[in-house]
């Protein structure tokens, strides 16, 4: 990754002006990229939903979502975005508006939550269920769909288990450390829509070093 990063910067550096290298630096580039793409088409045979979903605070198994982002790749490798404020019908933390951003106010008008699961099922079904500590999202997303009286079951993977697996020598692999380390972008930070994107640009790299059969043995099968 840091040497992307170095052939992007070179091609912008007067000591690159030499039209042959900087067409060669950017033929590079596009091989890099087109091999990147190559990858998450092999992979993606299978939908994947990278989700991540920020929350009231409180106490376990009574957080309610206050905002969810979802980015589903389909079984061509397409990505279709969902993201949504919710009313979770309670006060917000007060830690939590400071680390997020939302206010009580801000999710007055919003939908319920009861009002959306029917499109979340639907835009997640048949799909893998993707977060960074992908338990907590999990089940904060179960407990309510659990309380519409509906049953939430997907396969999951995390991203963090993940990233061990293929960035074994990283200092630290809390969401917004691993990806500044591995040079990707994150914007938004503590908002689900910033956090789901920056989970699927991790998601995309971790495709490049695992094919599918490594990948397939990280899948959860839950109950």
């Amino acid at each position: 990754y840091m040497s992307i990063k170095y052939l992007k910067k070179a091609i912008k550096t007067p000591s690159s002006d030499d039209n042959k290298t900087r067409a060669a630096v950017q033929s590079i580039l596009n091989d890099i990229e087109k091999r990147r793409e190559q990858s998450i088409k092999e992979i993606t045979k299978i939908i994947y939903s990278i989700i991540d979903i920020e929350t009231t605070g409180g106490k376990f198994n009574e957080e309610r979502i206050t905002e969810i982002a979802i980015f589903k790749i389909d079984d061509k490798g397409n990505t279709i975005k969902y993201h949504k404020l919710i009313n979770p019908q309670k006060k917000i933390q007060p830690f939590v508006k400071k680390l997020t951003g939302i206010s009580d106010e801000m999710l007055i008008d919003k939908p319920l939550f009861s009002e959306l699961v029917n499109e979340i099922d639907e835009f997640t079904k048949n799909s893998i269920f993707i977060a960074h500590n992908v338990n907590f999202d999990y089940r904060v997303l179960k407990d309510e769909f659990h309380r519409c009286q509906r049953k939430f079951i997907r396969k999951t993977l995390c991203t963090i288990e993940l990233s061990k697996n293929v960035f074994p020598n990283e200092n630290s692999y809390s969401l917004g450390k691993l990806v500044s380390s591995l040079g990707i972008e994150i914007k938004n930070r503590h908002r689900a829509d910033g956090d789901a994107m920056a989970t699927l640009k991790l998601f995309k790299k971790i495709c490049l070093n695992l094919n599918k059969k490594q990948l397939s043995k990280f899948i959860k099968i839950n109950q």
